[in-house]
């Protein structure tokens, strides 16, 4: 029937039509966001050295969506355009604020400050959204769609003018691998072998806010996503990330694809939103690997 539809499309024939105006752009959508969390997350992976870095852990997708939603109940924003360079500034700001409060003290960045210092951001940013919904009750189903989120609803229309930055940050990331896996030996060696590595820092960050903050724009905060496909793939195929990144994108839209069916058909008619079935494995998840890193201490 999908295919049918796809081929020979025919706007008198109900199925047709529910293909075409709902199904097929939810999937698009759900690949697309599934793929960028799970890049960001790899790469956020390798950046800080940090088996537990995720957008979601770290305050971006928290500062995307605390940035949203202030420019739709304050400023009443309606342009998803808008909503883009919003998100993309707010994960910018709590990328740099989890990354400054890391740093702070005699041992400068280590995991475990940067853990806390995401949870402090991840905090912050979400009782300020919340404060901004109790005082504007109106703008509260202007914005339910972010806070959910999800995938329903979404017209590909809304995909369009992010697309471009995704795709270009995701294909920055597929020519980063070898920098990446010259970087993780270590940044003395990286530097010895001619690599610029703050330059190669920078654009991995601007790759991952890029990614995160645009996923956040379309279908809301996600979380686990990021988190929990990075590991896999290196489970699966190893720690070289010019495997690592492709790989995570089929996986990480793969995994979003299967979340979002299973949310709209385990309490049919009505819709779980499907940010719950991926905090339903994600969340067990986080808890092994956090004391798997405990136990290597």
């Amino acid at each position: 029937m999908v295919l049918d539809a796809l081929i020979n499309y025919d706007a008198t024939v109900t199925e047709h039509v529910i293909v075409a105006s709902s199904r097929l752009s939810r999937t698009v959508i759900a690949a697309v966001v599934g793929a960028s969390l799970a890049v960001s997350g790899a790469l956020m992976q390798a950046l800080t050295k940090n088996p537990l870095a995720a957008p979601d852990i770290f305050g971006i997708n928290a500062g995307a969506l605390f940035f949203i939603v202030s420019a739709a109940t304050i400023f009443s924003v309606q342009s998803l355009l808008h909503y883009m360079w919003v998100g993309f500034l707010g994960a910018a700001l709590a990328a740099a604020f989890v990354y400054t409060l890391g740093s702070f003290g005699r041992d400068r960045l280590s995991p475990v400050k940067l853990i806390l210092a995401g949870a402090a951001i991840t905090a912050l940013f979400v009782s300020f959204t919340q404060g901004l919904l109790v005082m504007n009750e109106q703008g509260l189903q202007s914005v339910l769609f972010w806070l959910a989120g999800s995938v329903a609803g979404r017209s590909i229309d809304m995909l369009l003018p992010i697309l471009p930055f995704m795709l270009g940050a995701s294909l920055i990331a597929l020519y980063l691998g070898r920098a990446i896996n010259i970087l993780l030996i270590g940044e003395d060696v990286a530097t010895g072998l001619g690599q610029r590595t703050v330059l190669t820092k920078l654009v991995i960050g601007c790759i991952v806010v890029f990614l995160a903050g645009g996923s956040v724009a379309v279908a809301g905060s996600i979380g686990f996503i990021g988190l929990i496909i990075p590991h896999i793939v290196r489970g699966l195929f190893g720690t070289d990330y010019r495997l690592v990144i492709p790989y995570s994108a089929f996986l990480g839209g793969s995994l979003l694809l299967i979340a979002d069916i299973v949310a709209r058909t385990i309490i049919m008619p009505r819709e779980m939103p499907i940010g719950v079935m991926t905090a339903l494995v994600g969340t067990p998840f986080f808890i092994y690997i956090a004391r798997k890193g405990l136990a290597r201490k």
